[in-house]
Order: structure tokens, then sequence, then C-alpha cells
């Protein structure tokens, strides 16, 4: 065994294999897998083998078509693994089953995958096995497919070694060194290997490995389990599809002249995991398989006769039980650690065959390139905040989606499990006035109080699924707000602070924009990678000389922070980079009235001149201190106030009262989304992200391209810049306002696709229905006639010019003596 390589892959499963493969087909020739046992030992082996290609978020779907590229081409080679390219069928056993198949189908069409609907009597041709009693229809996806998992990973083993990768069977890593915050090698049961790189493949026993370096790898191995039938059928000319009726939980495939089928039962059985751990794995657990439990597979079988009648009298040849890893969102969990160097790639929720290969591939851009080319936000392993500590919490939210692992996800659809965990100062106060909750990283946020639904308008629903988990409320706290003022609790923004002496340094280097203003400067800005995709878009408060504030998204402290501290040690920056969250609650107060209101309880001045937009200052709120930032992420004008987090509730309670009497409403998030709608401004992971740069965002105004010193990705919009955008982010205004866009759905212009929804919603104030979409330049401009394909149906609709509410800006801006009042159109 080398003593020294560039690159640990730690785990031989096809993970792993697939890594190893993918770094030397970027030229990474000094790669050591390490494999505790042989190689397919962990879950591969008992892997169902299905590849399924369409997912909920696009990376997803692109990385498994990846798959299915990579898959074909070593079916035609010397390494083939048993690639059979039979199609998929998803059956609708549920009328609102076939909108979500319709819903996908938009999806696949964006994509360029061929899904199509087809009936059930077409479903029973192709598959002639079922009983379409209860099928109201079906999607058939004719490049789905199976392959064989372990042959699978031995092929790209050997790729692997014919590219120059070394694989080392039998090695127990036992420990990983680091210094000065990343890795500098591996500890064996055959000796210490010096390394770079360490990517951790471990599957099951992937936080034990992250414990080594005081990493936490949220991925808990639970029980799956499937069958293999005797055989039953004679085999046709062409393999049956791949079968899912995920209505009754179960899936198929042939095997030979019988069936594998599984699925995903409402009680499920974590492996080894309690509330104090969840991975217990035993160390000579490999090759091995768990015991059958029939009695947990019984509603599986049930609900497989149901579709399938002849599986009744069918012999079972095995019943396959085996640990799989999974995670508490259902999403892989990729990427670089807090720890330089670290990488993980596990968490592979029973579809990892599915992805593997755009695993691989995204794994090694990643460590070569610095960054992979596709944004893996909902795979990344820093969206897992701090409550993920929990063994008892994780464990919770994981058994929670492995048991709805088939169900329709609703927009705005909440989770249950493990909460309330994180709650604001003000939470008592919501619960009493009868808040809806929501749930984001943890933190539970008002959607909504139920008690303003009176003065909302039921007309106003949208039609389908987006008429799922709404309210009247939303609409009345909109308006409401326009009209006089809103008081929304913010706590759960994730606040970071960058002190020291290179601070300054440091963000402007980050920054795209200028954002060492001067203290009480507010700066709204982006994080640029180097290819000029947007990292991160937050707003830096320049505190004092060595002192900045950074406010970002709930989701996002973890992500922007690890961010941070890796361009810190880059730069070898003087600096202290913390996250203070939960040391701080935030209240926004924003409407025509907000002036009045908090005038009525400071001294300070809240003129345009002495208290200007985009700046901050040091007050008192009636017995409160706050940092108060004057900004806006509604259209309004209006302030965030932050206070330690022991005056939050005095704080509200204090601004409740002295709004009270120019009628200030407590709203929350959902209202939000639809003023920031109105107003173009993006949201960081569904209209931006590092696929995308400020130019074709339209925040080019936040690009300081001759700020001096530069900054990162700043070579890439430089020439972006002087070739100009080949697509623009463009707001699009649908004729039938009850139609609402939810994302990812199509955008036509004729027949022809020309983009994809980013976000959407409707728009109380301008009374209109709004997505975003980027669209082809100059193909596609304002005015022009466009579709948006929802549930099947073309709505038309109409290229716009946006902002679509008060586009110069000018109420964010409002003096004192100044009273503006929304021209909206709320109820027509």
């Amino acid at each position: 065994m080398p003593t020294s390589v560039r690159v640990v892959v730690i785990g031989g499963g096809v993970a792993g294999a697939s890594i190893a493969y993918h770094l030397t087909e970027l030229g990474e020739r000094d790669v050591l897998l390490v494999e505790r046992a042989e190689l397919t030992s962990g879950s591969t082996f008992h892997s169902a083998g299905l590849v399924g290609q369409l997912r909920a978020d696009p990376t997803l779907t692109r990385m498994n078509m990846y798959s299915v590229e990579l898959y074909r081409r070593l079916q035609e080679g010397e390494h083939a693994p048993s690639w059979v390219e039979c199609g998929g069928l998803r059956l609708a056993s549920s009328p609102e089953r076939l909108e979500e198949i319709r819903r996908q189908i938009g999806w696949a069409r964006a994509f360029g995958l061929p899904l199509e609907e087809v009936s059930a009597a077409q479903a029973k041709e192709m598959f002639p096995l079922i009983d379409t009693d209860g099928v109201f229809g079906a999607g058939y996806l004719p490049t789905d497919g199976y392959v064989d998992p372990s042959q699978l990973c031995y092929a790209l083993a050997a790729l692997a070694r014919s590219g120059g990768a070394v694989i080392h069977q039998s090695t127990r890593v036992q420990g990983i060194d680091t210094a000065r915050g990343r890795v500098t090698g591996i500890r064996t049961d055959h000796g210490r290997v010096e390394c770079e790189v360490v990517v951790n493949c471990g599957g099951m026993f992937a936080a034990e490995i992250g414990r080594m370096v005081d990493v936490r790898i949220p991925v808990v191995p639970m029980s799956h389990q499937y069958v293999v039938t005797d055989s039953f059928f004679e085999r046709g000319e062409r393999p049956l599809p791949t079968l899912r009726d995920p209505d009754l939980l179960v899936y198929y495939r042939q095997e030979l002249d019988g069936l594998v089928m599984g699925g995903y039962e409402r009680h499920s059985a974590p492996w080894t995991a309690s509330a104090h751990g969840y991975d217990a794995v035993p160390a000579d657990f490999n090759g091995r398989l768990l015991p059958e439990d029939w009695d947990r597979f019984g509603e599986i079988t049930e609900n497989a006769q149901v579709r399938i009648p002849a599986l009744a009298d069918v012999g079972v040849r095995k019943l396959i039980n085996g640990p799989e890893a999974f995670t508490p969102d259902n999403e892989f969990c990729l990427g670089e650690t807090e720890v330089d160097g670290f990488f993980v790639a596990a968490g592979l929720c029973a579809h990892g065959i599915a992805g593997a290969g755009g695993i691989g591939k995204v794994m090694a851009e990643w460590i070569v390139g610095g960054e992979p080319e596709l944004d893996v936000w909902h795979m990344d392993i820093r969206r897992f905040g701090p409550h993920y500590r929990s063994a008892s919490y994780t464990l919770k939210r994981t058994v929670e989606n492995y048991e709805t692992y088939y169900d329709i996800r609703y927009p705005n659809h909440e989770r249950r499990a493990g909460r309330p965990l994180r709650t604001s100062p003000i939470f008592d106060w919501h619960t009493r006035h009868g808040a809806a909750f929501g749930e984001k990283s943890g933190w539970e946020r008002v959607n909504y109080y139920e008690r303003n639904a009176a003065r909302g308008d039921e007309s106003l629903r949208p039609q389908g699924w987006a008429g799922q988990h709404w309210s009247p409320a939303i609409g009345a706290e909109h308006v409401a707000t326009r009209d006089t003022a809103g008081l929304f609790d913010e706590t759960s923004f994730a606040k970071i602070e960058v002190t020291g002496p290179d601070a300054a340094r440091l963000l402007e280097w980050v920054c795209d924009n200028v954002v060492a203003r001067g203290p009480g400067s507010v700066t709204y800005t982006q994080a640029l990678n180097s290819r000029g995709g947007i990292e991160s878009d937050f707003t830096v408060t320049h505190l004092d000389d060595q002192a900045f504030r950074i406010i970002t998204g709930t989701a996002l402290g973890g992500r922007d922070l690890g961010w941070l501290r890796k361009q810190a040690r880059s730069l070898g920056a003087d600096v202290r980079i913390a996250d203070v969250t939960g040391q701080l609650a935030c209240i926004a107060l924003w409407g025509p009235r907000a002036r009045d209101i908090l005038a009525a309880l400071t001294p300070a001045e809240l003129t345009n001149a002495a208290f200007p937009f985009m700046s901050s200052q040091e007050i008192t709120v009636g017995d409160v201190p706050v940092r108060a930032l004057r900004v806006t992420f509604v259209g309004e004008l209006g302030w965030e106030l932050y206070c330690p987090a022991e005056f939050g509730a005095g704080l509200w309670r204090a601004l409740w009262e002295a709004g009270e009497a120019h009628g200030v409403v407590a709203a929350g998030y959902r209202a939000i989304e639809s003023m920031r709608l109105e107003k173009s401004y993006r949201v960081w992971g569904s209209d931006i992200g590092p696929e995308t740069t400020p130019y074709e965002a339209g925040l080019g105004f936040a690009v300081k391209l001759d700020k001096p010193g530069g900054f990162l990705g700043r070579d890439a919009l430089v020439a972006q810049h002087d070739a100009g955008v080949r697509r623009r982010l463009r707001a699009v205004t649908l004729h039938d306002p009850r139609q609402v866009a939810l994302g990812n759905e199509p955008v036509r212009m004729g027949d022809e696709i020309v983009g994809q929804v980013t976000s959407g919603g409707y728009g109380y104030s301008v009374g209109q229905s709004i997505a975003f979409a980027y669209l082809p330049v100059p193909a596609v401009a304002v005015g022009d006639a466009v579709s948006v394909e929802i549930f099947g149906r073309m709505v038309p609709g109409v290229v716009a010019a946006d902002p679509l509410f008060d586009p110069k800006s000018s109420r964010v801006r409002t003096d004192a003596g100044e009273w503006p009042r929304t021209n909206g159109t709320f109820g027509q």
C-alpha cells in the first residue's frame, strides 16, 4: 500500500468506486481507495438496482440522467454492468397521483426526458401482470431501467484501476489526522498514508468515520426489505419495465422469470439506532444481511398482491433485508465539510444506484476543481445545521421521511417530527394569537395567523395544488402591510459576525459589491465562485472598523459560514467568524406607517436625512437596546430591528402595542413571499445559485468590477459583461390569476421550451399570478407572449417588465409626512 497519495477514498461501494473512476477521468492519478472488507460488501451488494431518473430536484434529475448515459457506455464496453434499459412505469392509483404525474411530465420535458402519460390499458400492455382496477393512468419513461449493482461497482473499480487508482481491500481506517483545520493523512491497520483529501464513502459507517475528525454526518442505517420471487411467468422478447405504485408503497422489476418486489412500509425499522446514537453498526457487519422480518413486510406483501394478484400464489426465493443509510430529508449527503480536504458522499437513501454515476462526476469536479458544475445545495452536507448533532432529532426526522417516502409532496407541506425545536422569544405570543407555523432548519416560523383569515378573500384561493395549505390570511396580511404596517418575526434569519484585523479584506475579496463602506452602512451583495456563480446572497452591516454582521437565509447559515471560513483559510486572514443566530432576535416592521409606529418608541430621528435607506444605527425602542437596519424584503418603508434574544418578547410587545392605533397586523412568511415576488426580489436556492451569475439574475447593480483588489469570480464576470448574457431572469405574468406556477414548470414560446420556472406565486397588490424563469436573450423580450405548462395545461402569459409593484421603489424611500397607499387590486 502506498504511504503517500493525494486523494484517499474510504469505502468500496458503488459511490466510492464511481468517485475513484471519475477522479482518474479528470486526470487525478494519485488516488487510493481503501475498503474495510470487499468491494460491494456494505449496502451495494443487496441493492435492488432500479434506476429512475426523474426527481423533484432538477440537479438530482440531471445527475441520474448522466448515470444512465454512463451505464449505457459501460454496457457497450469490456466491463458491462448488466444495464437493462427497459423503461419505467409509475402508476397512479388515485386521482391525486395522476395530477402529480402530469406535473412531473412538465418537469421532464424541461429536462429533455421523454416522460409521457399513458392510460391504464396501455400500462397493462407494457406490464401484463398488473390488475388495473383502481388505476387512473400512469407515467412512462422509456429510458429508465435497472442494473446489477455489484457488477456496476466492479466495472467502475476496474476502470478506476486502469486509470491509475490503487484499490486496497481488507483495509480498515482507524483514524484520520488533521493539522490546522485540514486533512493530513489516514491511519489504517496496514499503516499510515499521507494525503491531502479524504472522501468518506462509508455508507452505514459514514457517521463513525466522520467522528474521527469531529464532523457530524447525519445518516441512519434503516432496514429495507424486498423479495425475489420464484419463476411464475414466461419472459417476452423485451423485459418488463420497472414498475412503481407509490399509492400502494411498492416497486417491482423483472428478475429472470420472476420479480423483485419491495417497498417503503409505514412502520419502519431503524437498525442499531436509539435516541442516544443512530449508527452503532457492528465492526464485523460486512457482506451480511439482517434477519427476515415477515411481520413488518406484511403490509408491502398485501399491497403488492392488490396490483399483481398472481403474487398470492407465487413462492419466494428469498427475502432480502439489508441496512441502507438514509438522511433526515431523503437527499444525498455530499460535499466538503468544515475540515478542509474532508469530503463525504454518503446517505444514498436506497437510490444510490440511480445516482452513482452523477455522484462520482459531481464529487470528482468538487475535489479537483474546488466546486461542482451543478448546484448541489439540496445534497450539500452543509444544509444540516447544529440541531442535527442530536441523535434523537436526527432519528425522528429520518424515520418520518422513510415512512412517507412515497407520499405526495404538496407545496408548503410541513413536516411534523421533532417539533417544536428551535423557537424565537416571541413563540408563545404567536401561539396564543393563532399562528400557523412552518419549520425551516429546525426553527418554528410563522406562515400566517389564522385569525387574519376573516379579513381575506377565499375567492382568491389558487386552483389545484397551489391551493393546498393556503389561507385567505396570506392575502390579508400582504395587503395590510402595504396599506398600514406589518410586524414580522425574523429571528430565524442566520446571523454571522466577521471580526478581526482582516475582516474587511476578507469580505471585500468574497463579495462582488463594496461592503467596507464605513460603520453604519448596510450593503446587499453576492459571494461568487470562480465561474461567477452565486454561492451566497446576503446583506453585510458594517458595525465598526473591524466588525461586520452578515444576515442570510434561515437554512443557509451553515453553508455561508463554511464558505467564509474556507475563503479565510485560503487567504490566511486574521479573522474570527462566528454564528450568532441564537443570540439575537430580529423583528421587522414594514409598511407606510412603520415610521409613525417606531417614532412613538424611540428618540432617534427617523427621517430620510437622519436615517437613510440601507443604513444602520444603534437606537433604543421602548426599553430595548436595538441595532436597527433600514432595509426591506417586501418593498415597503421599514426597519429590521435586532436585539439580544432575552429582549425579543419585550421588543415585540412594545411594537405591537404602539402599532395597534395605526392598524398594524402581525404577519408571516407567506405574505413576505408574495410581496417579494411583486418586487422581483430573488431567493437563493430557487431563483439564483451557483449556476447563475448576477448579470443573468438582474443583479448587476450589486457588482463593482472596478473595486480595488478585485473579488473572487471577477474574471468570469468581466468576460460575461463584455460578451453579454445569453439568458436573463424574467418575470412572467399569467393571464389566469388563479393558475399558479410552483417551480420547475416549462415555459414555452410557441411550441418551443425556452425556460423553466424558478419560483412563482400570486401578487395580491398587482392582482396577478407571477412566475420567474431564465429566458434566452435576445430571443425572448419583455412583451412577448409565452405559456407555462401547469399540470399538463398550457397557461398563456406574457413576459413583463419588472418589478411589477412600485418599479421606482419610491415607497421604500418614503420620507416623514408622506403616506402612500397601495393602488392594488385585492379582491378583484
